[in-house]
């Protein structure tokens, strides 16, 4: 290696490991406390703020030495890699994520101290709140498969302090409970497959890991059984059915702590398949996993969403279905719109939960506003602009990719903005939604073509083909909530769509039944309700939260 690629690597091995460890000495300054020194909250939070500041400037560093000049972009991603003994990464995926990360830290901790600082436990929330950012920067930048999984649990038993910060709360203690044991089997699965593809490949180095997968090889069981058990764990992370409920009812955990974990938290997920996608895709047994669980989840947890009432607990369940769509999309070889879908839904459920009060506003507004409710004939007027939008978007992207990409996910996209245009009202605005409509359409296939290389390039031989059994998979999904959310909507008189909205309403007592097992399995005290008498299956009940 030249002088002058050990230095760069030199540079960005020490702002890599700078992320993660300001946000530690952040957590360790703010709750600093004994006879000597004695900090006030004011204080914590200006250690909290400048940490946070600190991280972003090391990001912003990290993408200008990345596009310094042609030899430095080289560097970072050939002889980098080696340069820093394959224990950090600085490929464009995690640059982005890094991005993410230091976005949210900032506006997540200066909404902090508007809402808990006069909080007696504020310390205790702070530092908790640090940790999990540090964890959380960790996993982003580890190339080596012990980092990457101490980072994985530390955000997990971080976060569960930051879920119990009101502990006299028995819906906060029973979800806090449920994650506690979800994250131990998925910490389990993903030790596992680690362990299975260390033996096998004898190397901890992620990128040494995934390379040997870049082309269709023949695999053998411990590398099936570790594909299988990483889809596990991401489904799992992912709060897809039926181990959803403890992030339906940890809404009664703060609002920024809500805001972290459905804006970056529960998205590493996905992370976790982009980043094994050459291997996850060659084992159909771990892609059928994500595209059965994921498909129902998409489904269901969309339209149970629409029979809530309260902002947060919609907001919850939207996640859920969203996250279903994400996973669906790594499954089908979609890794750019997998990463457009995390960063979109980041910013957006970051935005969501932290402006709750102001949603509430505007959804009184709303409802008290009569919009005349289309019909037939307007959704089938609207199919033909969004076809064409949708077509046109499609063959300009076919200019930078295969042909055969599968099709389910411009089936989506027209559905939505065939839902979009005839949701208009009247021809004024049924005009006006069909350019809104083609300006989305357009965004998304410049995003869609930015983040190709960002998300990694995989081999088309990896990705399944156009009306393969996978794109078939997710087309018949994808038909499936639109019809239902259809007749939901405009035929809520028939008697099976009556007893549908009722199961619906009930989130077809999935989470019940859940907790009826743990609880089983699993005991545990939780704190004396008002009336002892009230069970705790229907504290579980979300709509009780509000």
């Amino acid at each position: 290696m030249s002088a002058s690629s050990a230095l760069l690597a030199s540079i960005t091995t020490s702002l890599l490991a700078a992320i993660p460890l300001t946000f530690l000495i952040a957590a360790l300054l703010a709750g600093l406390q004994s006879r000597i020194i004695a900090l006030s909250d004011d204080h914590r939070w200006q250690f909290a703020w400048r940490g946070a500041q600190m991280v972003s400037v090391l990001t912003l560093s990290l993408i200008a030495l990345s596009l310094l000049t042609p030899l430095a972009a080289t560097v970072l991603s050939t002889d980098m890699s080696s340069a820093v003994s394959g224990y950090l990464s600085a490929d464009p995926l995690r640059l982005s994520l890094l991005v993410l990360i230091s976005v949210m830290a900032l506006v997540v901790i200066k909404f902090s101290r508007r809402y808990l600082a006069a909080d007696p436990g504020f310390a205790r929330y702070l530092r908790w709140l640090l940790v999990t950012l540090a964890a959380v920067g960790l996993v982003f930048i580890s190339n080596h498969l012990l980092l990457f999984a101490a980072g994985w649990i530390a955000i997990s038993l971080s976060l569960h302090q930051l879920l119990t910060f009101f502990p006299e709360r028995p819906r906060a203690a029973l979800a806090a409970h449920k994650k506690f044991l979800l994250a131990r089997v998925a910490e389990a699965s993903l030790l596992c497959a680690f362990y299975l593809l260390w033996q096998h490949h004898g190397t901890a180095n992620i990128g040494d890991i995934v390379a040997a997968y870049q082309m269709p090889v023949a695999l053998s069981w411990q590398e099936q059984t570790a594909a299988v058990l990483i889809a596990l764990t991401a489904l799992i992370k992912c709060a897809q059915l039926p181990v959803h409920g403890w992030l339906i009812q940890v809404v009664e955990a703060p609002t920024p702590v809500s805001a972290l974990l459905h804006a970056g938290i529960i998205n590493l997920g996905g992370f976790l398949l982009i980043l094994f996608a050459p291997l996850f895709l060659q084992v159909a047994a771990a892609q059928w996993l994500v595209l059965v669980v994921a498909g129902f989840t998409t489904v269901f947890a969309a339209l149970i969403m629409t029979t809530r009432i309260s902002i947060k607990v919609r907001l919850a369940w939207s996640t859920s279905a969203q996250m279903g769509l994400m996973l669906m999309e790594c499954a089908l070889g979609l890794v750019e719109l997998a990463l457009l879908h995390l960063l979109a839904h980041s910013a957006y459920k970051a935005h969501a939960f932290l402006t709750t009060g102001s949603e509430v506003q505007q959804h009184i507004r709303q409802s008290l506003v009569s919009t005349p409710q289309p019909n037939g004939r307007q959704f089938w007027l609207a199919l033909m602009p969004a076809v064409i939008i949708t077509g046109a978007a499609w063959l300009a992207t076919i200019q930078f990719y295969d042909a055969s990409q599968p099709i389910s996910a411009w089936l989506l996209l027209a559905l939505a903005l065939t839902a979009f245009i005839a949701l208009r009202g009247p021809a004024v605005s049924w005009l006006s939604g069909i350019f809104i409509a083609a300006g989305i359409a357009a965004t998304y296939t410049m995003l869609k073509i930015v983040l190709h290389p960002v998300a990694g390039t995989l081999n088309p031989a990896l990705t399944p083909d156009m009306f393969s059994a996978p794109d078939l998979w997710a087309v018949a999904m994808f038909g499936l909530l639109f019809s239902l959310w259809w007749v939901l909507r405009w035929r809520s008189g028939w008697r099976w769509v009556k007893r549908l909205s009722v199961a619906l309403f009930a989130g077809l007592y999935l989470d019940e039944w859940f907790t009826r097992t743990t609880l089983r399995l699993r005991p545990t005290r939780l704190p004396r309700r008002a009336n002892p008498k009230q069970s705790v299956l229907a504290a579980s009940h979300e709509e009780q939260v509000l």
